[in-house]
């Protein structure tokens, strides 16, 4: 199953002594079921800052991996009570990230679903952060020429 989806995310960045900040869009992407894992992309806009770049989540079993491919390489595994650690390419060169899954709910079906995840960053070891993604996917019903700008 290969399919052109709209997709809805928000995010939101909370860091110790500052407001949250929250990103929210609404693109369009591709769902993709492989068995009994989906896989979901989407191409970055200005609005987050990472133009041009290609992201993918994938959802497998209990475990979702978001990765990033274009100016800034990254990938980020989600997966609740287990800390995994990534490598983070920045322009200022690559930095070691750990990823703790507070909570993860990934219900994805052929006709869409949700994702939501909610996670802290360490850098060095030292928290960085705590950040929530929620997305939305529903099936398109042939207006995404209108999404695209």
């Amino acid at each position: 199953m290969d399919k052109e989806v709209v997709i809805s995310i928000k995010g939101i960045q909370k860091y110790e002594g500052a407001l949250p900040d929250v990103v929210e869009l609404v693109t369009a992407g591709r769902l993709v079921r492989e068995g009994s894992s989906y896989t979901l992309s989407y191409q970055e806009s200005e609005l987050t800052g990472l133009e041009g770049t290609l992201t993918t989540i994938q959802v497998e079993g209990e475990q979702v991996t978001l990765m990033r491919v274009g100016e800034f390489n990254s990938q980020l595994v989600f997966q609740v009570g287990r800390r995994h650690l990534s490598v983070y390419n920045t322009p200022y060169g690559a930095m070691s990230v750990g990823v703790h899954t507070r909570h993860l709910l990934a219900e994805l079906s052929d006709r869409g679903g949700d994702i939501e995840v909610d996670y802290s960053i360490e850098v060095d070891h030292t928290l960085a952060g705590r950040n929530i993604f929620r997305i939305s996917v529903k099936e398109s019903e042939g207006g995404l020429e209108s999404l695209k700008q």
